[in-house]
């Protein structure tokens, strides 16, 4: 009874579509969902929740991978087994740069490897780079969507609260932004020949920044559930929903 289904994510190995919107959150993902046509749950195991449905006469997947890209990997691959050949990962990011804004968006256009996994895969000079494509298809429907948005370089960190070990290694760098499990899509992406890009949503400003100085493990101030987050959220799910529909429309020429 279980022979179609993947090993980890239990997501079917047939008839998901090629397209997919993966998030972090269950809860998130049955609210990008939400916006579907006809949208149905397919599966949900552990982390991975999983629904189908169509995005102006696009079929899509939306899926959750929890926190962290050591789990994330697993249904990114797991989707890749299943027939999807683009992924968007929709998430939240602190920033890192000054003038980047909480509710703002994000656009990866590449990721440091500090995932705690892809080490184990390939060798640590190999890049994670987003496909232009998917860079473009983001950008572009940002901007019809109207909503604040920036393009830049992602650290993708395993240790989401700071440490002994302050965040300064790559001060003066450039960094648009810190999330968790971005570069291991985009590691993923190249091993697999898929499609990949990110857009995140911030929703405060950098971990270093965030301790109240009590305790070096302090989750401090950190507070993502305020109006302008929620607003980007929101603005957020239709890009990543659009940007999919984008990629479609380029690929179909």
């Amino acid at each position: 009874m279980t022979r179609g289904l993947t090993p980890v994510a239990r997501v079917p190995r047939t008839g998901l579509p090629p397209h997919a919107v993966v998030v972090g959150d269950p809860a998130r993902a049955a609210a990008v969902a939400a916006l579907l046509d006809g949208a149905r749950e397919v599966s949900y195991h552990r982390e991975y929740r999983v629904f189908s449905g169509s995005w102006k006469g696009l079929p899509v997947v939306v899926a959750s991978h929890g926190v962290g890209g050591p789990g994330a990997i697993l249904l990114f691959q797991e989707l890749a087994d299943a027939g999807v050949r683009t992924i968007l990962r929709f998430g939240t990011a602190g920033a890192m740069r000054p003038g980047i804004r909480d509710g703002d968006l994000v656009i990866a256009e590449a990721a440091v490897r500090d995932d705690g996994v892809t080490q184990q895969l390939l060798p640590p000079e190999y890049p994670a780079v987003a496909a232009p494509e998917a860079v473009l298809a983001l950008q572009r429907a940002a901007r019809e969507q109207g909503a604040p948005h920036h393009r830049g370089l992602v650290w993708t960190r395993a240790a989401f609260q700071p440490g002994l070990i302050p965040l300064t290694s790559y001060d003066g760098a450039g960094l648009a932004a810190i999330e968790m499990e971005l570069s291991a899509l985009l590691i993923t992406a190249s091993l697999r020949g898929l499609t990949a890009g990110g857009v995140l949503v911030i929703d405060g400003v950098n971990a270093d920044e965030l301790v109240d100085g009590s305790a070096p493990f302090s989750t401090g101030g950190y507070n993502p559930h305020r109006e302008a987050v929620a607003a980007g959220v929101e603005r957020g799910s239709v890009v990543s929903l659009e940007a999919l529909r984008l990629l479609a429309e380029g690929e179909a020429r």
